[in-house]
């Protein structure tokens, strides 16, 4: 970075990563709101946000590939080191996939251990067979988008997700308006759909920062930072593997509590469409991580207009959810937007209140984990994770039995401790990172 960095070129270089994220915040409610407009909509929702948790945790150690390749594509051997990796990891993820799918697996589980209802089971294990090529689908496209990133061509993974939206879009009201087909199966098919069609837009719009990377020249913007030997890559990327392991991991483990608790089946329903409103104004926070490695600079010089910007951008995500949350806005999105019965809004209004406060954790959170990922410290990211793994753990054992809580509540409550535990637990490592940083700046 010759220029100085200043909150107005974060912004620049930011804005069209939020964007993305914030196109596919809205992916949750538009398929929330179109399974409640269809037959059985409490057992729907509940199914599609079970298979949603499944797949989730199965995609969960390929996600933090985008990192890894923003941080790590310097140059073509780089480039072929990962790709490669990459692909390992994606057919692993698919074969385990499958092998959870196998009926004499997946109903112990279903049945059993969350003790899913019959007929929820039933529609869980159908949208999960059609989110099979989820998990791969998504590592491969969030590998090329990290070269994307790299080479500053944040507007291209911005229109990869407007391909993936409008897909998804297309495939949801077809199977709405011509076909008889169950919510969760209109759902999960939307979904599949439009993450596969945004892998092939993405590997397609990374071919010109392919090319230059494989013809031996360097990426733009970022100081070297290369991947050795597969070993290095490892090294680096596994930290980050179990991280998101562990916080996605959370998602089945919240499924299992709330299968437990009081109003069981009303929140499962409740958690996405919750779930979903929050995650419009956290995704635009988790869009920050990737700017925060990308902008950091060699010897830490952007990391006061970073400070900054992190500021402004969690004060008014946090603000904005807030004013809905407490105000009869909430009860407008929830049964005009998302079509939920009076009954299911009573049950979500108190969460979201809880939840309202997430989205500036989660700017504070991808600010920790760039600081941290960009001078590769990534292990203090996975403890951080553990400790808000435990926390969520932890508060969803005390809410739900000692205090009776209705689920998703407790679930709300859990998810706000445990990332505060995190935020907690990362800050001093951050500061370390930082220092160590900018100690070795040159004047």
């Amino acid at each position: 970075m010759k220029a100085k960095l200043t909150a107005g070129r974060v912004f620049i270089f930011w804005s069209p990563l939020a964007a993305t994220w914030l196109m596919m915040s809205l992916e949750g409610p538009f398929i929330a709101a179109v399974i409640a407009r269809l037959p059985e909509a409490t057992y729907n929702l509940a199914a599609y946000g079970v298979a949603f948790a499944f797949a989730l945790l199965l995609e969960s150690p390929i996600i933090m590939m985008t990192s890894a390749s923003t941080a790590l594509a310097a140059d073509g051997e780089s480039y072929r080191r990962l790709r490669n990796f990459n692909f390992f990891l994606n057919t692993a993820i698919t074969v385990a996939w499958g092998i959870v799918l196998l009926p004499a697996v997946f109903y112990p589980i279903a049945e059993g251990l969350i003790r899913l209802p019959h007929e929820v089971a039933l529609l869980t294990h159908t949208a999960s067979v059609i989110l099979l090529p989820w998990p791969a689908a998504i590592g491969y496209r969030r590998f090329y988008q990290g070269v994307l990133i790299r080479n500053s061509l944040t507007r291209l993974v911005a229109y990869g997700t407007v391909i993936r939206l409008v897909s998804m879009a297309a495939t949801a009201l077809l199977l709405y308006l011509w076909t008889n087909s169950c919510g969760a199966v209109v759902g999960a098919s939307a979904l599949s759909a439009g993450v596969t069609l945004e892998a092939v837009a993405s590997r397609l719009m990374a071919w010109g920062s392919v090319r230059h990377l494989t013809a031996g020249g360097g990426s733009i913007g970022i100081a070297p930072q290369a991947a050795e030997n597969y070993r290095s890559i490892t090294t680096f990327y596994y930290p980050l593997a179990l991280t998101s392991m562990l916080i996605l991991g959370a998602n089945p483990l919240v499924t299992f509590f709330l299968g437990q608790s009081r109003l069981p089946v009303e929140s499962l329903a409740v958690l996405p469409v919750v779930n979903s409103l929050v995650f419009i104004f956290r995704g635009i926070g988790l869009a920050f991580q990737e700017v925060g490695i990308a902008l950091f600079g060699e010897g830490g010089e952007g990391y006061p207009a970073l400070k900054r910007f992190a500021l402004i951008l969690g004060g008014a995500t946090t603000g904005i959810l807030l004013i809905i949350a407490w105000t009869p806005l909430a009860g407008l999105w929830f049964e005009v937007v998302s079509g939920l019965t009076p009954l299911l809004t009573s049950i979500a209004l108190p969460a979201t209140r809880i939840m309202a406060v997430m989205p500036g954790l989660s700017v504070l959170l991808s600010f920790e984990q760039a600081m941290l990922v960009r001078g590769g410290r990534t292990k203090p990211v996975t403890w951080g994770t553990a400790v808000e793994v435990a926390g969520i753990a932890g508060t969803l054992i005390i809410g739900i039995w000692p205090l009776g809580m209705v689920g998703v509540t407790a679930a709300s409550c859990a998810f706000i401790v445990g990332r505060l535990g995190s935020n907690t637990f990362l800050f001093p490592h951050m500061i370390k990172a930082v220092r160590k940083a900018s100690s070795g700046r040159k004047c």
